[in-house]
């Protein structure tokens, strides 16, 4: 028999909270999960890694609407694969030109940072009666 997990167990291993879990279940994003007798949630490993899956896409910027998609796609089986495909490297080119634009950020923020340490510096050569650099 596969191991399951409760709500609680299932979003500590997959990161996320349990509003989470059920905000995925709610908007489509995740079949409902099973439940016991008692009428709780439990989990699969499929499950948390459907989970892990979604929560990176979200993490870099896919649209809830373009990850319902997603989901829409999968659920027609094979005959998705392509679209399936596309819309991942869609997103991936996406991601790659955020990437590139941070990127370029960081390299700016590198300079002023090091510019005003560079000032700092200065200013406590200054103060301690020593000559500039």
């Amino acid at each position: 028999m596969e191991e399951t997990y409760t709500i609680q167990e299932a979003a500590g291993r997959s990161g996320v909270t349990v509003h989470t879990l059920r905000y995925y279940e709610r908007a489509g994003l995740l079949s409902p999960p099973g439940r016991s007798s008692s009428g709780y949630r439990f989990y699969t490993a499929g499950d948390l890694g459907r989970v892990r899956f979604l929560t990176m896409l979200r993490r870099t910027g896919m649209p809830i609407e373009q990850m319902r998609a997603f989901v829409a796609l999968e659920r027609e089986g094979r005959a998705s694969f392509g679209a399936r495909y596309e819309l991942l490297a869609a997103h991936r080119r996406d991601l790659m030109t955020r990437l590139a634009e941070l990127q370029g950020h960081l390299t700016y923020l590198d300079e002023k940072v090091r510019y005003y340490w560079e000032l700092e510096q200065r200013q406590r050569q200054e103060r301690e009666g020593a000559t500039p650099v």
